[in-house]
């Protein structure tokens, strides 16, 4: 029994694949020219999202069903900065709205669309 005890704590890890509700993510992408941000996703516990990016920011919504996908964006604050921070930002929403599907390895999100956007999530 007592070596029974002792080994328990060595089962293997079970992965964790369920969507990220209440957690934050970073855009696997290095930051722009003259930058230091990196878009990141807010996403609360019934996938409201609040999305800050290299320039805008606003909220959405996400909803999940199985591997399936929808994001709706929200309005976006237009804020001051340059126009190809401003055009990849629209590019980034459009590429979360075309995803079709999601799927997680280990702390790493990845929405696949015609274009697949790899996030990191922030577990510190």
């Amino acid at each position: 029994m007592l070596l029974l005890a002792s080994t328990a704590d060595f089962a293997p890890a079970r992965a964790d694949n369920s969507f990220p509700f209440g957690m934050e993510m970073m855009l696997d992408a290095a930051p722009m020219s003259g930058s230091k941000r990196i878009p990141d996703l807010d996403i609360g516990d019934n996938g409201e999202t609040v999305l800050e990016l290299w320039c805008k920011g606003g909220k959405g919504q996400f909803s999940v069903a199985g591997n399936t996908v929808i994001f709706v964006a929200g309005p976006m604050q237009e804020r001051p900065c340059p126009a190809d921070r401003a055009q990849a930002d629209d590019e980034l929403i459009a590429a979360l709205s075309e995803a079709t599907n999601w799927k997680r390895q280990g702390d790493s999100i990845f929405f696949v669309g015609p274009r697949t956007l790899h996030f990191r999530l922030n577990t510190n």
